[in-house]
Order: C-alpha cells, then sequence, then structure tokens
C-alpha cells in the first residue's frame, strides 16, 4: 500500500502540471520525514533519481522542495546511492548549465550537513575531496565553478577535517596556489577553507603554510591585494588554531607592523587587515606575544585618532555651553565623504586596544598611563559606528580594572583605581560633549560609559554632578529620546544617587527630580519600573537623616507622593512596575510619613490590599517592614490590625521567602507597635511559631526564635502568653537543641530563647536547667551527638548568667559533682558536664570554687578521648575566665607533665585564641613563658602537637606581633625542617581578615617566611604555600609586590615530581604512594585564590600551559581545584583560555568518558560521579566563552556529551544551577 502511494507521488512528480509536481514533492518530503519510512532498492534508484531531476525543475519552489528532500532522504538510503548521487551533482556543477549550477552546489551543501554516520562520511569524501581539488585547480575553470567548489570544500573542511587526513597534504597545497589568484572573491573563500583546514593539520604541515605565507609577505614586490590576502590568511590561521600559532608570531608581528606603518596613505585595508591579524594574535596567543605587546600599544594608540582627510581644528567645548545653541550650530565633526575608508583603520586600532586591554592585565597600570587619555580623546569620533567601539574598549578598560581590583581597599599611586581617579575630570567633560550630540546611539553608549565608571568608582562623580544633570535631564525630557536612552539615563541615575553622599545632590534636587517623575508616568513598562527605583534612591536622597535634616526636603514630599500614588493605584499594568511602586510607596510613607498623616488613610489601604494578591503580597509585606524600621513611627492605626493578621496568615504558607520576610516583619511592628497589638495575636503567632522550630531550615528556625524572644521582652507580655511559648515553643527549643546541625544564628537565637525565658519569670531556671539536662539524660550517649553536646552547654551556661551568681554557683557544684563520679556509664554527662565548665567559666570567673582546675584535669586520665579533649577545651576556657590565677597553672603542667602535654596544650590554645578575639593582652612575663615552652615544641615529631603550636604562636602574634614577628623570622634558618614548617605555619595563622598592628611589622618580612616555598623540604613547602594561599586570601596587598618572584617558585610546586613517588611492598600487591599530591594540591588551591585577589599580577598565559593543563590530567584531589581554577578563568580571562582551548579538550574529555572498574567500591564511584559533574562545570564555563566554536576538539565534546543521555543530563542540571 505504502509502495503503490509512493508511485503515484512519483508519477505526479513528472507531470506537466507545475502545481502536481509542487505538491507532490511536497507529499514526497512528507514521507521521507516518517519515522518508518524504508525504501527497497528499486525505490532507491527511483526516489535518487526523481529528486535529483526535479532539482533542475524550471519552477524555483519545486526545486527548492526537491533540496528539502535531500536532507532526509541520504538518511534513508543507501551509502553507494549516496556516492552516485553526490558524483552526478557535482558533474552537474562542473558541466551542467549555468542556470543548474547553484542548486547543484546548494544540493551538494546539503547533503554535507546532513550525513553523520562514519563510513557514509568517508564514502562520500573519498569521492568528492579529489574532485573538489581538481575543480580548484585547473586552469581557465568559470570562476563562478572555482568559488562554488571552493565554497563547498570549506563545508567539508569545517564538519569533517579530521576525517580527511589522508589528503591534508594536496589540499593544502591546492589551496595555498590560490592565493595568489588574480580573482579577489576565490582568494576570500580559499582563506577561509585553509582556516578550517588548519585545525586539524599536523605540525609539519602547519608550519609549512605558515612559511609560505609568511615568505608571501615578506616580498614586498607582490601585488598589494596579495599582500592584503595574506595579512588576513595569518589573522584566521590565528584565530583557528589558536595558541599552536604563538611559534610563528616571531616571523609574522614584525612584518605586519612594518605594513601598517609603511603602507601607503590610501592603502586602508592594508592597515586594518594588519590590525585585525593583531588582534587575533593578542586573543589567540597571549603567552607568545608579550614580547609585542609595548609595540602593539604604541600602533594602536596612533592608529585609533588616524583620519587624514580630517582635521578637527575646533576648540574643546566648554561644559557650560548652551545646548540649543550646539544643536543648530553646523560643526566640522558633521564631516562625511563616501570615499574615506580610514574610519576602518580607526575601529581596527579601537578592537586591538580592546584585545590588549582584555588578554592583558598585568598591564593595566601602563594603559592607564598610556592608552586612557587617548581613548577619552577620542570620545569626540566623527564616525559613529567607530565612537561605539571607543566607547566599548574604554567600558573594557573599567571592567579590567574592576576585575583586577575587586576586594582590594588600600589604593596607592600605582594602582589601577588611583590612575582612573585621576581621569574622572577629563572623562566628565569628553562624555558631557556626547551627551549633548544629536545621535541617540552616542547618548545611550555614553550613559553606558558613566555607568561602568560608576560601578568600578562608586564615589568618583561628586565634584560632578552639576555638569551631568543637564545631559540626564535632556535624555529624560527630551521628545526624541527612545526607551532604550531612557532606561541608560535612569540607570546611571540611580546608580549615582546610591553611591554618592546624599548632600552632593541638594543643590541640583529640583533640576532631577522634575524629569524623573514625567517618566514614572511613561507607557512603556521597563522605562517606568527604572523610574520608580530612581525615586527610591531619590527619597532617600531627599531626606537621607530623619533626626536631622538641613535640606529643605518638604517642597518635594507631594509631588514624589502623588506620582507614585498614581501608579500604586493603576490596575493594569506591569508586574515589575506594580512591584517597584509598592517598594517605593514603602520608602516615602518611612521617610515623609510625619508630613503625610492626612494621606495615610489613602495609600496604607492600597498597600494592605496588594498583601492580599498572591502576586504582590511578598513585596506589600517588605514595605510593611520598611516603614515599621521607620523612627517616624507612622500611625498605622488604619492598617495594623489588618497588616498583622495577614502577617500571621502567610507563617502558614508554603513560600519560604514570603515566611522569611514575615517574620522579620512581624518583628519590627511588634518593636515599634507592641502596644497596639492584642494579647490574643501574641498567641496566635506564637502557635504559628512553633511549627517553624526545625533543623530543616536553620535560618527560618533562627527568625523564628527571634521573634518569639521580641514577644517574650514586651513587658506587657500576659501569663497566657509566656504559658503559650512553654507548652508550644520550648519542646520544640529542646528537640532542636539536640539535632547535630544546629549552628550560628540559629544557635545564638536558642541561647537569648532560653536567656528571655528566664527573664520573663515565667519559666523557673530549675524547669529549664532539668530540661536541658534530660535531653541528655533521655539519650544514650550513642545517639547524642557531639555537636548537641556543645549546643545544649552553651544554652546552660547562657541560662546561669540569666539566673544570677546563686543559680550559677550551685549549677557549677552540681557539675564539678558529676565529675567526680568514676561510673563510666555516666560518661555522657560527664562529657556535657566538662563542656559546661568550659562555657561558663568562659563567661564568668569560677576561682571561688576550689580547686575546680584540678577537678577538670582529672578528666584527662579518662579512656574515652572525647572526655579527655572536652577537658582540655574546659580547662582553657576556665583559664580565660582568670588569667592570672589558672595560665600560670596550665603552663606549669605542661613543663610538668609530658603524658597530657598534647591536651594541655589545646587548653592553652584555647587561652591564646579567645585573647586574640577579644584583642586582650597578656602581661609581658606570661608571655615570655609561653613563648618559650612553645618554641620547645617545634621539633616535635607528632604533627599534632606542631600544629597547636603553630596556631597558637600565630594568634600570639597577633597580640604581641613586636615580639613575635622577629622570634618567628630567626627561625626561618633552623637547621630543623619542623622548625621552619611550624613557623611558616604560624605565619598563617596570623593572616586574619581583619586589619591590626601586625600588618605594618609583619610587612617587610613576610618574604623571609614565604620564600620557604622554595625549600629543599616539602612539608615546609606546603606549609609556605598554605600561608600564601592565607595571606593571598586575607591580606592580599601584603604579598603583591612578591608576587613576581613567588609565582614561577609556586607553579613549580604544581608539577608532579618523579622523586615524590615511592611504592610500597604490601606483600601480595604494591601500593603506589605520591609524597606530593598535597602539595601539588595546595599549590592550585592558592593560585585559585590568588585570581580572586591578585588577578593583575597572575599571567594566566604562562600558568594554563603546561601546568594547569598538568593539573587536568592529574590525581582526584587535583583535578577538583583545577576545574574551579579553569572555570574562574573563562569568566575572567576570557582571551586567554580560548587560546589554549585545544590542548584542554583531552584531559576533560578523559575525565568525563573514564568509568570505575566494575569491582569498584561505592566511594570509588561517587569520586567518579562528583568528578564527572566538577569537569561538566568547567565545560559550561568554557562553553560560554564567546568564539569557543574555533575549536573543532571543542565542538566534539560538546557533540559527544549532547549524544550521551547521562551526560546530556547531568550538564543540563549543571546549566540549571
Amino acid at each position: 500500500m505504502a509502495n503503490l502511494q509512493m508511485t503515484g507521488i512519483l508519477e505526479k512528480m513528472t507531470g506537466k502540471d507545475k502545481d502536481y509536481r509542487y505538491m507532490a514533492t511536497s507529499d514526497l518530503l512528507t514521507e521521507l520525514n516518517k519515522d518508518g519510512f524504508k525504501a527497497d532498492a528499486d525505490l532507491e534508484i527511483k526516489l535518487s533519481n526523481i529528486v535529483l531531476q526535479q532539482l533542475d525543475d524550471a519552477a524555483g519552489d519545486v526545486s527548492g522542495l526537491a533540496v528539502k528532500c535531500l536532507g532526509p532522504l541520504v538518511k534513508k538510503i543507501s551509502e553507494t546511492r549516496v556516492a552516485e548521487m553526490t558524483d552526478r551533482l557535482y558533474d552537474k556543477l562542473l558541466n551542467g548549465k549555468d542556470q543548474h549550477r547553484d542548486i547543484a552546489s546548494i544540493a551538494l551543501k546539503t547533503i554535507i550537513s546532513e550525513i553523520s554516520s562514519v563510513s557514509l562520511v568517508q564514502s562520500v569524501l573519498v569521492l568528492l575531496t579529489p574532485l573538489l581539488i581538481k575543480g580548484i585547480i585547473i586552469q581557465g575553470l568559470n570562476i563562478e565553478i572555482k568559488c562554488e567548489c571552493l565554497d563547498i570544500l570549506c563545508d567539508i573542511l569545517h564538519k569533517f577535517s579530521n576525517l580527511t587526513a589522508q589528503d591534508h597534504e594536496r589540499l593544502l597545497m591546492a589551496l595555498l596556489s590560490q592565493l595568489n589568484s588574480p580573482q579577489a572573491s576565490v582568494r576570500k573563500k580559499t582563506v577561509a577553507c585553509i582556516a578550517s583546514l588548519a585545525s586539524s593539520l599536523s605540525d609539519d604541515l602547519l608550519t609549512r603554510a605558515t612559511t609560505e605565507v609568511v615568505q608571501h609577505l615578506q616580498n614586498k614586490s607582490i601585488k598589494p591585494e596579495i599582500t592584503r590576502t595574506n595579512i588576513q590568511m595569518v589573522g584566521s590561521l590565528s584565530r583557528a588554531i589558536g595558541y599552536r600559532f604563538g611559534s610563528y608570531l616571531g616571523d609574522t608581528v614584525p612584518l605586519l607592523i612594518d605594513y601598517c606603518t609603511s603602507a601607503s596613505e590610501n592603502d586602508e585595508e592594508l592597515r586594518e587587515y594588519s590590525l585585525q591579524a593583531l588582534e587575533s594574535f593578542l586573543l589567540r596567543c597571549p603567552r607568545d606575544i608579550v614580547s609585542y605587546c609595548d609595540e602593539i600599544l604604541n600602533l594602536t594608540l596612533e592608529y585609533i585618532s588616524y583620519d587624514p582627510n580630517f582635521t578637527d581644528t575646533m576648540e574643546e567645548a566648554t561644559d557650560h555651553e548652551n545646548y540649543e545653541e550646539e544643536e543648530d550650530d553646523e560643526s566640522a565633526d558633521e564631516y562625511t565623504d563616501d570615499e574615506d575608508a580610514s574610519w576602518k583603520v580607526r575601529r581596527a586600532a579601537a578592537k586591538c586596544l580592546a584585545a590588549l586591554i582584555v588578554s592583558r592585565p598585568e598591564m593595566l597600570s601602563k594603559l592607564y598611563v598610556e592608552a586612557c587619555p587617548k581613548l577619552i580623546e577620542r570620545f569626540k569620533e566623527r564616525e559613529e559606528n567607530v565612537k561605539m567601539d571607543v566607547f566599548n574598549t574604554f567600558i573594557e578598560l573599567l571592567r579590567q580594572t574592576g576585575n583586577v581590583t575587586e576586594g582590594q581597599i588600600d589604593i596607592n599611586e600605582l594602582s589601577p583605581k588611583w590612575l582612573l581617579k585621576q581621569e574622572v575630570p577629563k572623562i566628565v567633560r569628553s562624555i558631557n560633549r556626547q551627551l549633548r550630540e544629536k545621535s541617540i546611539k552616542t547618548k545611550v553608549g555614553a550613559f553606558t560609559v558613566l555607568k561602568e565608571l560608576v560601578g568600578v568608582l562608586p564615589d568618583c562623580l561628586a565634584d560632578h554632578i552639576g555638569a551631568l544633570i543637564p545631559g540626564i535631564e535632556k535624555a529624560l525630557s527630551d521628545k526624541s529620546a527612545t526607551s532604550n536612552l531612557k532606561i541608560e539615563a535612569l540607570i546611571f541615575t540611580r546608580l549615582v544617587l546610591a553611591s554618592h553622599s546624599p548632600s552632593v545632590f541638594h543643590p541640583y534636587i529640583k533640576a532631577l527630580s522634575s524629569p524623573v517623575l514625567s517618566v514614572v508616568g511613561e507607557r512603556y513598562y521597563k522605562v517606568t519600573a527604572e523610574a520608580l527605583r530612581v525615586c527610591g534612591e531619590l527619597v532617600r536622597v531627599v531626606r537621607p537623616n530623619i533626626e536631622v535634616c538641613d535640606f529643605d526636603f518638604k517642597p518635594y514630599v507631594h509631588p514624589i507622593y502623588d506620582t507614585i500614588l498614581s501608579r500604586l493605584t493603576n490596575p493594569d499594568q506591569d508586574q515589575e512596575v506594580k512591584e517597584c511602586a509598592i517598594s517605593c510607596m514603602g520608602l516615602v510613607i518611612s521617610t515623609f510619613g510625619d508630613n503625610l498623616r492626612e494621606e495615610l488613610p489613602t495609600c496604607l489601604p492600597v498597600l494592605v490590599d496588594r498583601m492580599g494578591n498572591e502576586i504582590t503580597r511578598l513585596i506589600a509585606v517588605k514595605a510593611f517592614a520598611v516603614i515599621a524600621t521607620s523612627p517616624l513611627k507612622v500611625n498605622l492605626s488604619c492598617a495594623l490590625e489588618h497588616v498583622i493578621m495577614e502577617l500571621t496568615a502567610f507563617l502558614r504558607k508554603a513560600n519560604r521567602a514570603l515566611r522569611q520576610v514575615t517574620l522579620g516583619t512581624l518583628n519590627t511592628l511588634i518593636v515599634a507597635y507592641g502596644d497596639k497589638i492584642g494579647a490574643s495575636t501574641y498567641e496566635t503567632i506564637i502557635v504559628e511559631l512553633s511549627s517553624l522550630i526545625s533543623d530543616l531550615d536553620l535560618h527560618m528556625t533562627a527568625l523564628a526564635l527571634e521573634l518569639c524572644c521580641t514577644i517574650m521582652s514586651d513587658k506587657r507580655s500576659s501569663k497566657n502568653i509566656n504559658m503559650a511559648v512553654t507548652s508550644k515553643v520550648l519542646p520544640q527549643a529542646l528537640t532542636l537543641i539536640k539535632s547535630s546541625l544546629l549552628q550560628g544564628q540559629a544557635l545564638l537565637a536558642l541561647q537569648k530563647f532560653f536567656a528571655a525565658l528566664v527573664y520573663s519569670s515565667n519559666t523557673s531556671f530549675d524547669t529549664l536547667l532539668e530540661s536541658l539536662l534530660s535531653s541528655v539524660n533521655s539519650s544514650t550517649s550513642s545517639s547524642i551527638v557531639k555537636q548537641a553536646l556543645y549546643s545544649i552547654a552553651q544554652c546552660m551556661a547562657v541560662l546561669c548568667l540569666a539566673a544570677g551568681d546563686e543559680k550559677c554557683s550551685s549549677t557549677v557544684k552540681m557539675l564539678t559533682e558529676i565529675l567526680k563520679d568514676n561510673n563510666r556509664r555516666s560518661s555522657t554527662k560527664q562529657h556535657l558536664a566538662l563542656i559546661c565548665l568550659g562555657e561558663i567559666g568562659r563567661r564568668k570567673d569560677l576561682s571561688s570554687h576550689i580547686q575546680i582546675e584540678s577537678i577538670v584535669i582529672e578528666s584527662f586520665q579518662s579512656p574515652f578521648e572525647e572526655i579527655k579533649s572536652a577537658a582540655s577545651y574546659a580547662l582553657g576556657n576556665i583559664a580565660v575566665g582568670n588569667l592570672s590565677k589558672y595560665l600560670p597553672f596550665i603552663l606549669d603542667q605542661i613543663d610538668n607533665q609530658q603524658k597530657k602535654q598534647y591536651l594541655l596544650l589545646h587548653s592553652l590554645k584555647e587561652v591564646i585564641v579567645r585573647q586574640s578575639v577579644d584583642k586582650a593582652e597578656f602581661d609581658s612575663a606570661s608571655v615570655e613563658k609561653i613563648l618559650n615552652l612553645l618554641f620547645n615544641h617545634c621539633e616535635s615529631e607528632e604533627e599534632g602537637v606542631r600544629n597547636v603550636v603553630a596556631e597558637c604562636l600565630g594568634k600570639i602574634a597577633l597580640i604581641e606581633p613586636m615580639k613575635l614577628v622577629p622570634a618567628l623570622k630567626v627561625r626561618t634558618t633552623s637547621t630543623a625542617g619542623f622548625t621552619r614548617a611550624t613557623v611558616v605555619t604560624a605565619v598563617k595563622y596570623s593572616m586574619v581578615e581583619q586589619p591590626g598592628k601586625i600588618d605594618e611589622i609583619i610587612y617587610p618580612e613576610i618574604s623571609s617566611f614565604l620564600m620557604l616555598i622554595k625549600d629543599h623540604d616539602r612539608h615546609v613547602r606546603r606549609a609556605a604555600v598554605l600561608a600564601l594561599s592565607t595571606a593571598a586570601h586575607n591580606k592580599p596587598n601584603l604579598i603583591k609586590g612578591l608576587l613576581p618572584e613567588l609565582l614561577p617558585l609556586l607553579y613549580d610546586q604544581t608539577i608532579v615530581k618523579k622523586e615524590l613517588i615511592r611504592t610500597v611492598d604490601l606483600g601480595p600487591f604494591k601500593h603506589v604512594v605520591d609524597d606530593g599530591l598535597e602539595l601539588r594540591k595546595a599549590a592550585f588551591e592558592c593560585v585559585d585564590t590568588l585570581l580572586d585577589t591578585c588577578l593583575d599580577q597572575v599571567n594566566p598565559s604562562s600558568f594554563i600551559v603546561p601546568h594547569l593543563r598538568s593539573g587536568l590530567d592529574d590525581h582526584y584531589d587535583v583535578k577538583m581545584p583545577c576545574h574551579l581554577i579553569l572555570s574562574k578563568l573563562a569568566g575572567k580571562c576570557p582571551a586567554a583560555v580560548l587560546a589554549v582551548l585545544e590542548s584542554l579538550v583531552d584531559p576533560l574529555q578523559k575525565t568525563v568518558n573514564f568509568r570505575p572498574k566494575e569491582d569498584a567500591v561505592k566511594q570509588e564511584v561517587d569520586h567518579n560521579v562528583d568528578m564527572i559533574r566538577s569537569s561538566l562545570r568547567a565545560i559550561a564555563s568554557l562553553n560560554r566563552i564567546s568564539g569557543g566554536d574555533f575549536s573543532v576538539k571543542f565542538k566534539n565534546l560538546m557533540a559527544e556529551i549532547m549524544n550521551n543521555r547521562g551526560l546530556c543530563d547531568a550538564y543540563q542540571s549543571i546549566r540549571n544551577e
């Protein structure tokens, strides 16, 4: 039946009626696209013949459908038949009529794009490649045919160049011969073919191709158009093969620079192509181009203002010129010349400079000195497209500044930010001129530059606001202004209002507020939403301080209020506008509430109404939170009851974000308006709160407990409220306290909750204490986790302090009695008692309890390790409460009790760490004694002892840097490796985030410690790497000057060293141990940190290959940080990554395709899954880089991932994270 139907279709396709032929061909296309379609040998012949016949149909729409039929047809017929069709199509291309040549070419391209099976591709390529080569090199062949052959060959090479390896040499020779063709179209298509072929060429063939092109460039006697083609060729080659072209730069770059400078005045294309090739070199070969960067910089700065046909004799306009006069004047800037192509040179120079900025972060300071003034000057560019490129180049400079200086606080005279700040007046003057231009595109570009500038230097425009206000006003008020211009102007206005001191804007509020308020009424929702956000900032600026305000804000209150109210009450508007209007009205009421008393009954019900709408309720709750925090104590009587009722109901909603915001808002409302809220309402809230207290959501739990504390702290809290807390919330709190997840803000909130229970006098101290202790008693020692014991102990300590001295003293006695009990069954109780004593002792002096230290130290004899550790913790914390009594005791015990030394050192560490956190000081005698003791233990054989000693030394260094830093430095030259490692680790512990007095003392000495990275002992090297990583994270300015010397040493630690690999004979099998693994892992993690804080000092190109490339193929523990580094580099230095992308594919491909052995344990399987996800994250980051599609290898890797269902699903989930 199907064959009969097909026969009917084929008969109609040969009919005389064009419409019949069209319908029949359409029916054939439908049949071919069906999954179940199959053809026997006879039908295959008929189908291939009829489709090829239809290609020559006089009706264009019929032949077009026939081409579409080829796609599914080649997948449904045999390889022999496809090869036969390909041969016939090529013959038609070569020998057919002119009118059939185009359709034959399109048909061949369709076949090439549709075939996918390797065997079919091979058979088509074996047939077609020699024919195409022949078509290219035949002398006297029609130029159009040669161009079609080159087009088809380009498609083949782009998709299958790696499958044509046996023909690479023939293809290359044939194509290179066409670079000298007299026809420009042939040369252009040849360049594209060679670029597609280059990515899969061997090094020898690539060298031959490049050498021939360079020889042509060196020959100054050849025709200029051939030279231009060869320059295009080297640029295309570098784009195609990336870092592999780096070895040829020495021959190529000087030639291009010479051509650029010596070209004739009218040869603009030669200069343009040369600059484009140099741009490609900068982006694709960043490591090898280093030595030419200064020359390229000078070249781009020279040609960015290259305009031989125009001389700007106008004097720079002042900032005070009248807008209307400037618009009416005929300016010399309006010069045009249709034959002038110099703009192409300027555009190429701007793009080349942008490539230099993006790829060379280490040159940033030099670029600010040499390039920044030139770029600012070129804002006056007369060709609009070039002006946009100049703007974009300057924006790249600003963005690179932001990347490099991210997280840096100190700005010195060599800092890019400081250099940028010096240029701000020039930038503002130049941008102001652009804001006066008629062109909308220019104005949008100018606001984009200002926006980026404020993002990098938030407070830089304080002295220039007056100069910029007219430009903003005109952009918002001008009838010719587009929505895009208004949005850009509004975004800039919002950013500048948010980042500068309010007083800066006060002289200009009138000029600024009027146009902003007028655009709130715009019809386009994006303009309106952005205008409302600006209004929010305007409100803060107009009245920055509610208590004291020097500026008369009252004239602006009602205009702002009326404008926002009109938007707030408008029903048919976009969701974004609704949210912005609600948020802005909340700010208006909280800021101007005392001037809007009569209006509150009108606007507050509207906000309440918005709380009832599911779409706007979240933002409305936030608005009431803002109003409640206002010091004006706005009168909410007309809405408060309804608001509280709605908020209480929201606590039951599934929306987590809504519940969180509701808890915060209720807290602020109860603090501000608690006297107006009824007791029954409180009880309802408490009941709802109890269901939110759980370790499943600790953030929510913390908010719920804080709200509960706020309710209990209200003096008017009734007995019923306190009973509700005790019956509903307390049981949840006692369950929570046993959770192993409890920590941070939730634990602090729980402590406050127990203290509030005591202060409220509703629940007795003894009852609460018994409840806490029963949490342990009711659990066996195996069921209660260590973290829960610490949580219970902290809550007990807070409880004792809240109850007063008498209760505290009786509790301590009770705890010491537990310790005296030698019953091993009570080990959990003893564990808790020790931690409790430590927590109480840290907060209160326990010296009145005689011999408490001896009782605690007795627990050092316990057979249980956790009790020994708890005793050490308790002794140290008790000492914090009374240093003069207990510190000498600990030091004496360390000297005399060798067996207890490790535990006693931990006690000493608790004392020192607590003192450093509290910024308290020891007396000098104690410091001397502590130091002698610690330095004596630097060489301990036990790694645990050395680590404790190092942490103690590091924390003492924060307290007494003048004594410690010199003492540590002296020991960097010790003959004992353990001592050197310990002092470097001590320096690591002293590198805390907060600035301190140690900074200026350690700054000149830090190199003595970090240079131990080249020590012969691997333990010392690892300690130095870890110290460098911590310094880079917390105090980058201390190490920036040392990085040129440290980085090569750090990179050296990433290399696998064979001398650190040993084989351990375990009898039946041998085990390979890599002693350098931890060092390599630490080194890569250090580089990861440096990329965040010292990007301007790191040269990514010299690190990626070979170091990162090697790490991607290393052990599991090393690959993970390498994947993170690669993802980070893809975002921050995409050009450097793109240049070597081909070389990174193999290790990534190997990782995603690795499968563990069948008998692998679960841990190995899980490790492999984590590794694959990690590598897919890196691949996803690489895929986001613009230009990654130039790499054939990477494209194939992405295709492989997409065709593997498991990998594809994992990749998509990572993309959606």
